[in-house]
């Protein structure tokens, strides 16, 4: 979860680096899009590498690169310096989530794996939601550079953990080799394949929905929502809530339900929250706490009740090659988000009701690239049985 949790921690103190910094709240928000497309295109690398050299070795590659990489953030003395140190955070950070979903194929099946990978989506989501709370908590107290140095620490501190307890699970005579010419042509093979491009896009649009007010969360938070550098939790902790919900949903509903099901139920309680949320938003002059937040909540529910069955369609599409279909997969989601968050966000975040709308519009892309999936899908088997 460190990945994420370093997205979020700097979010209270955006308005005093700006100050510190002598930029604007564009150049600011770039600190969120160089860390994502940094974390993108390194995705592409964590898999293959872990398919090669072992899931162990690359997590703490990973992790203690991010510790050094927040140490840079922490002695950043311009908007320069803090985007190359973001962005070798970026490059590292990915290594937890892409490694760890291989981790959880290489040990788990079927039915249970959804229960397990539901139940890391539960770990997965507490990150965003505790981050700003301490973020906010140690920047008001000791300024900014001091969450940057905590990142460091806790970072430290996984490494050491991973080092003590984390067993390898990709044994060495089922490792891949690693050459470059051949990880692009099996890339290319993925891209060539519809269903797996759709499913992707549909996963990275769906977590859009609701990424679009985490990226717009300190414009959304101290404008529009009036509340000051500590009061994040009052944004991030239902909204996270609301993703542990579906992600517990969602193991509860393992091997009872077929998982097109899962995906219809949570298409609909997306589809809900969107339409309310607009509609709050028309109605009102000024948008409050708690009905500015409880459809965020929702659409949480529904973004985590979709996800694990789409990652693991993914997954089961290459079984030899878990490593290198997550990256993909992570490589696809991380640049729609970094478009998000370096585009769309900030023109977008002037007004609850357009934030609502790009919220909306965003679980729409991602319903029509599942039925694109479900099209392409049903034409192989019509395929296969003419064969």
């Amino acid at each position: 979860m460190f990945g994420p949790f370093s997205i979020d921690t700097v979010f209270p103190m955006f308005p005093v680096m700006e100050h510190d910094l002598a930029i604007g709240p564009v150049q600011m928000q770039q600190t969120i899009s160089v860390y994502l497309f940094a974390y993108g295109l390194m995705a592409l690398l964590h898999g293959p590498l872990s398919d090669s050299l072992g899931r162990r070795s690359i997590i703490l590659a990973g992790v203690g690169t991010f510790s050094l990489a927040s140490i840079g953030c922490a002695n950043a003395s311009s908007i320069g310096m803090l985007l190359f140190f973001r962005g070798v955070q970026g490059i590292s950070a990915g290594s937890g989530l892409i490694v760890g979903r291989a981790i959880i194929r290489d040990r788990f099946h079927g039915a249970e794996a959804q229960r397990v990978m539901s139940q890391i989506s539960l770990i997965f989501g507490v990150a965003p939601a505790i981050a700003p709370i301490i973020g906010g908590y140690i920047g008001t107290r000791v300024g900014w550079p001091a969450i940057f140095w905590f990142l460091a620490i806790f970072s430290a501190l996984l490494f050491a953990s991973c080092w003590r307890w984390l067993p390898e699970t990709h044994a060495p005579e089922h490792r891949l080799g690693l050459a470059i010419g051949p990880l692009f042509r099996r890339y290319g093979a993925m891209f060539a394949n519809p269903r797996f491009v759709w499913l992707s896009t549909s996963a990275a649009f769906n977590f859009s929905a609701m990424f679009i007010f985490v990226a717009s969360a300190p414009v959304f938070v101290l404008t529009h929502l009036h509340l000051g550098p500590t009061d994040f939790v009052y944004f991030f902790a239902p909204t996270i809530g609301g993703m542990m919900l579906g992600s517990y949903l969602s193991g509860k509903r393992a091997g009872k339900h077929q998982p097109e099901a899962n995906i219809r139920l949570a298409y609909r309680l997306m589809f809900a929250a969107g339409l309310a949320n607009i509609a709050y938003c028309a109605a009102v002059q000024t948008v409050s706490w708690p009905w500015a937040v409880l459809p965020i909540f929702a659409t949480g529910i529904g973004i985590s009740l979709a996800f694990p069955t789409l990652a693991l369609i993914v997954l089961d599409m290459y079984p030899q090659e878990r490593g290198t279909a997550t990256s993909l997969q992570t490589f696809i989601q991380l640049m729609i988000s970094s478009l998000i968050a370096g585009v769309i966000s900030p023109w977008v975040a002037r007004l609850p009701l357009t934030l609502a709308a790009g919220s909306a519009c965003c679980t729409l892309v991602g319903w029509g690239c599942w039925r694109l999936a479900q099209h392409y899908r049903r034409k192989a088997a019509r395929l296969a049985e003419a064969a």
